[in-house]
């Protein structure tokens, strides 16, 4: 029995054979398996796709391993990688998750850090630009360096906070809007003091009409020393007499309470920043009216734009105690104010943040040594008033000169040690 395949015979075999080896025969029959040698070649692992029908292949006794390639065919397909002719087209074989090797599985989680710290970037400049912004249009307009013989610093920081009659920038419309008159210069129309220590804030009205002692001064403009001579007059007097600086030296001689900063609003800045964060809500226990502030409100609780606020802390011919009540209108409005403004949608609001910003440091005048930070501080501190921590209370009043408001010496005197000493302010204003 022959071991050719069908059709063959040994005379196939003929040829030149050094010269052919490997590149088979001009006759019709193949070379012998002496010089054909064929190492048959191993099927590749399984691919995800099942391979053709294997074609014909050469019979056993023409492979062997000397690695001849007989040029038959196995169907089989070698490799997985990109170029290689599977199902996929060129390029077209898949990896083992299943994704075209061309494109590869997105690399989510590098995607959610590049974009967090992508968001980081963008918040930290805006919130750095937004502070240099607001810090260049603070009006550091008040020297408490020519302040003389100051008391010494207590724990905690003491802000001076002071509302003037101020009409600058005002039209004659907007003076007649806001019953402001049209008098010239500027007066303090409120003044407090707002503690902001380790045991809450606390803050304190001043009345205007508070009797107190004018001291030695150093004039703010002239530099020239002015002695003390016994005179007792309205609180409000101080600051018509030479300014902010005196004013500041007048607080600390009558309570010997260090001042640390100083801030004051005139009429417009504070309806501006009322109406640009579209107005306060505030529960109003009385209706009243007062022609000369403009106030006209009823019970209950109602939403103040900007003129009806600056009546509402204006308002004082309309109440029995005068002066003391409208002080303890001013206290709730304020704390109001900041309770309502540092909320997230204020905030985080771009295009509600930055006209408020704009309304308040425009107006604003604050002494050279004030930041944003140490602003944004107090304001925070006027917000816990409200928030359960904090005290908002009168200076303790014993009596009356007939128009000028006594202080209690001796209410005074424990309050402020108190507050140097950053304890829980127990004092009583009555």
């Amino acid at each position: 029995m022959s071991d050719w395949p069908e059709g063959w015979t040994d005379d196939n075999r003929g040829g030149d054979r050094g010269n052919r080896y490997g590149q088979g025969s001009g006759s019709d029959r193949p070379e012998g398996a002496r010089v054909m040698r064929h190492v048959q070649r191993h099927p590749a692992a399984p691919q995800q796709r099942p391979a053709p029908p294997r074609p014909r292949q050469a019979p056993p006794q023409y492979a062997d391993n000397t690695g001849y390639d007989s040029g038959y065919n196995t169907g089989q397909v070698y490799g997985g990688g990109r170029g290689g002719g599977g199902s996929n087209g060129p390029g077209g074989g898949r990896g083992d998750g299943g994704q075209p090797y061309g494109r590869p599985a997105p690399d989510w989680g590098r995607r959610i850090k590049v974009g967090a710290l992508s968001l980081v970037v963008v918040v930290l400049a805006v919130s750095i630009g937004t502070y240099f912004w607001a810090d260049s249009k603070l009006n550091r307009e008040v020297d408490l360096s020519k302040v003389i013989e100051r008391p010494k610093e207590g724990d905690g920081t003491n802000y001076l906070i002071v509302g003037s009659d101020s009409r600058a920038g005002m039209t004659d419309e907007d003076k007649k809007r806001l019953h402001t008159g049209s008098a010239e210069g500027k007066r303090t129309d409120s003044m407090m003091i707002l503690h902001d220590g380790s045991n809450g804030p606390t803050l304190i009205s001043l009345p205007r009409d508070s009797n107190v002692e004018i001291p030695s001064y150093k004039g703010s403009d002239s530099g020239k020393l002015y002695p003390a001579r016994g005179r007792f007059t309205k609180l409000n007097a101080a600051y018509a007499e030479d300014g902010p600086e005196l004013l500041v030296r007048t607080v600390e001689f009558n309570t010997g309470l260090h001042i640390d900063h100083y801030v004051e609003i005139g009429f417009g800045g504070f309806a501006n920043i009322v109406d640009a964060i579209g107005g306060v809500e505030l529960d109003i226990p009385k209706a009243f009216k007062d022609k000369k502030s403009g106030a006209d409100f009823k019970a209950g609780k109602q939403t103040l734009n900007g003129e009806q606020s600056l009546a509402f802390v204006r308002t004082r011919y309309a109440f029995a105690e005068s002066d003391l009540a409208r002080t303890k209108n001013q206290q709730k409005f304020l704390a109001a104010l900041a309770s309502q403004t540092a909320t997230p949608s204020t905030i985080l609001n771009p295009f509600k943040l930055y006209p408020t910003m704009s309304a308040g440091l425009d107006t604003l005048i604050v002494d050279e040594d004030m930041s944003i930070w140490s602003l944004g501080q107090m304001f925070f501190a006027m917000k816990g008033v409200t928030g359960g921590d904090g005290t908002s209370m009168n200076m303790p009043i014993s009596g009356s000169t007939g128009g000028n408001l006594v202080w209690d010496k001796a209410k005074v005197k424990q309050l402020v040690d108190q507050l140097n000493n950053d304890e829980k302010v127990t004092v009583s204003e009555k």
